[in-house]
């Protein structure tokens, strides 16, 4: 899904207008009009920080928002950092591998709690 689409279902869902979600954010409902219609004159995302106050007045999970907006959480960059070998590894595999993995790791958590 791309960002702007993201953030006008969200803004939606919540019953906002553009007016009303701009207000809450701190800037004016045109730029808002501009994220979701993905004619941002300076790319296609706004920034880390305009992107957290939209997770949180959405009420919307930051890291989804985060990773639309291209932006690495801080938390995911420092274990990146931390474990390399294991992100680098990760990233070779494809979605597939990806997807058993996950269903495996479910199962662990399951079985540790």
């Amino acid at each position: 899904m791309i960002f702007g689409e993201r953030i006008r279902e969200l803004r939606r869902r919540k019953d906002l207008t553009l007016r009303g979600l701009a207000a809450k954010v701190g800037v004016g409902f045109t730029y808002i009009s501009k994220i979701e219609n993905g004619k941002l004159d300076f790319g296609d995302c706004p920034s880390e920080s305009l992107t957290r106050r939209l997770a949180k007045a959405l009420e919307a999970e930051e890291n989804e928002l985060l990773f639309l907006a291209k932006k690495i959480p801080e938390a995911v960059k420092k274990r990146v950092i931390q474990r390399p070998d294991v992100f680098g590894m990760l990233a070779s595999l494809d979605n597939a591998a990806l997807d058993r993995l996950m269903k495996y790791i479910a199962r662990l958590e399951r079985k540790v709690n």
